[in-house]
Order: C-alpha cells, then sequence, then structure tokens
C-alpha cells in the first residue's frame, strides 16, 4: 500500500510533550487518546487557549496512516457525532437527559473502539453550547449542520489505538513557541463571534423546533 502521510499539529502549554498509548482524560470528545489538528493556526489557539497567563508551544507531527483505520464524523455526519460526544461529555445533568442519551448513543452511535484514529470536529465552548441546546430540544435537526458550519471552529484528529501511536512521529526541529497575547485573543474572538452567530440562527423562522432531540429517540 502506498505510504499515507498526515502532517499534524498538536498546540500545548508545555514545551515537552510525550503521547503515549492510553493517555488522554475519559472526558474528552472522543475519550482517552491524543488530539492534533492540520490547521497550524488553530492549533496556536488550541496552545493558549487556558486561562492561563503563559506562552504554549507548537508540536509537529508526521502520522503515517497507511494501514489504519480512521473514522471521519464528518462522512456520517452531525447526529453520530453528538452521539460520541454524549459518551464522553454530559450537556446536561438532569435524569430527562440520561436516559434519552442512552437511547440516542444506541440509536446514532458508532462503535469506534475498532478505529486506529477518530477525525471530527472539536467540542470546545461554542460547539459544546450547540450540544447543550441541542439536548434541551431548542434546535431543530435541520439546522444542525449550519450551525456546525457557523462556528469554523475546527477539525481535530484523535490517536486511538497503540498502532496509530507507534506511526506517530515528532519533528523536534519544527517546536514553536506561541505568544500568550496573540492568540489568546484570537481564540476568544472566534468563539465569541460563532456564539453570536449561532444564537441568531437558534433564534431565527428557519428553527422550526419540531425534530428535535427528544423526538429523535
Amino acid at each position: 500500500m502506498i505510504n499515507k502521510e498526515i502532517i499534524l499539529y498538536h498546540g500545548s502549554p508545555n514545551q515537552i510533550v510525550s503521547p503515549c498509548y492510553g493517555g488522554g482524560q475519559d472526558k474528552h470528545d472522543y475519550g482517552r487518546g491524543f488530539y492534533l489538528t492540520k490547521d497550524i493556526c488553530l492549533a496556536k489557539e488550541w496552545a493558549v487557549c487556558s486561562p492561563e497567563e503563559k506562552n504554549g508551544w507548537i508540536h509537529k507531527y508526521q502520522l503515517d496512516a497507511s494501514n489504519l483505520k480512521i473514522l471521519d464524523f464528518e462522512k456520517y455526519g452531525i447526529l453520530p457525532w453528538l452521539a460520541e460526544l454524549m459518551k464522553h461529555r454530559a450537556a446536561d445533568d438532569s435524569k430527562r437527559y440520561r436516559i434519552l442519551s442512552e437511547k440516542f448513543i444506541a440509536k446514532y452511535g458508532i462503535e469506534t473502539e475498532y478505529y486506529d484514529v477518530i477525525k471530527g470536529w472539536r467540542a470546545n465552548a461554542s460547539y459544546f453550547f450547540i450540544a447543550k441546546a441541542f439536548v434541551r430540544d431548542e434546535i431543530d435537526v435541520d439546522i444542525l449542520e449550519e450551525l456546525m458550519h457557523l462556528g469554523d471552529l475546527g477539525v481535530q484528529y484523535c490517536i486511538k489505538s497503540e498502532v496509530a501511536y507507534s506511526q506517530l512521529q515528532e519533528d523536534f526541529k519544527a517546536l514553536v513557541s506561541v505568544d500568550y497575547r496573540q492568540f489568546h485573543d484570537s481564540y476568544n474572538i472566534r468563539d465569541k463571534n460563532a456564539r453570536e452567530n449561532m444564537k441568531k440562527l437558534i433564534d431565527s423562522d428557519e428553527n422550526k423546533v419540531q425534530k428535535v432531540f427528544s423526538t429523535l429517540v
């Protein structure tokens, strides 16, 4: 098979990063794993998105994707992506949500344990705002895709399997520092604009609020 190399970036507050199989946190978007993006500008924003006022770092990686099974949520649509999000992050703490989310995951979820890499949207503040409004039955499914495009907040790759980790190599010579003030501000501006545009669409007549979360299970 022809070698398929993907260049990816990881934004971090840490100068030294050691990705390892089984690392990460269960409550991240796709669970445990190492998260990267093709977009170096987004990686710079993610490197300094925490409130701690210090510069971050961009780590450059090459992923040999030959023979790797990659699950691309952009190909499956918004509902399977939301189902995956619900597996790891609670969009609400009510009993209603707990019951309905289990049914939603059973109906729309994808078995991800057989994949080496997961690719999909990053559920930062604005995207999680969509998820929370959706499970409260405030968003019609017909506008969900448009809401995602309004966000323009980035696609991420999550390294999941031991094989995928073994085929991920850092280019240590490409390590660069990220200025906190410049990129923390741009992160906040992007998020603020996205949330304002999303709210306009949710409040518009396009949102019929008929085919909603509780009617889909």
